[in-house]
């Protein structure tokens, strides 16, 4: 069972919000807002495929042993973040395409999508960091009554909201 964050107290990140860059951290807060919103403690981290790459292993070697239960990896161009992280280990991986300048994210997208079988990083919408956060609320909530049910009353309100705005 996955304890949420009843306390104020500084908590192991259950998720892991990773990134290649700084540059990427516009892009990603929604994931970290929607983790906020359903008590689910995490971190923000830059870590680099190609930079700053036997940091991003040992993150990725470490990060269940810490507690780590789902990684959203953002990533843009070459976007090998996920895919390096989900070759480290066998939590479930998250990738988000970044949108960048050259081919509008398309390459990110890709890039992330196409990993070859075995290695799985689940892909969202380019700049989708907030369906990558409720995917991991979804993935976290599988072993987690309450926070089940603060999904199903976030999905309520979802659901009220577009029936009040129609005409």
């Amino acid at each position: 069972m996955i304890i949420l964050n009843t306390e104020k107290t500084p908590q192991v990140p259950i998720v892991a919000i990773l990134m290649g860059s700084i540059s990427d951290a516009e892009t990603l807060e929604p994931a970290r807002q929607i983790l906020k919103e359903f008590d689910i403690p995490c971190e923000l981290k830059v870590l680099s495929a190609h930079r700053t790459p036997e940091q991003t292993i040992n993150y990725a070697k470490v990060a269940k042993a810490r507690g780590t239960k789902v990684v959203i990896a953002g990533a843009g161009g070459a976007a090998h973040l996920p895919g390096i992280i989900a070759a480290m280990t066998t939590l479930p991986v998250i990738g988000v395409p970044i949108k960048s300048k050259s081919l509008n994210g398309l390459d990110s997208l890709l890039s992330i999508v196409q990993m070859p079988a075995g290695i799985p990083v689940a892909t969202v919408a380019i700049d989708g960091a907030a369906n990558a956060a409720l995917l991991a609320v979804e993935i976290l909530a599988l072993a987690s009554p309450e926070l089940a049910g603060k999904l199903e009353t976030s999905r309520t309100k979802l659901q009220e909201k577009v029936l009040k705005s129609s005409v």
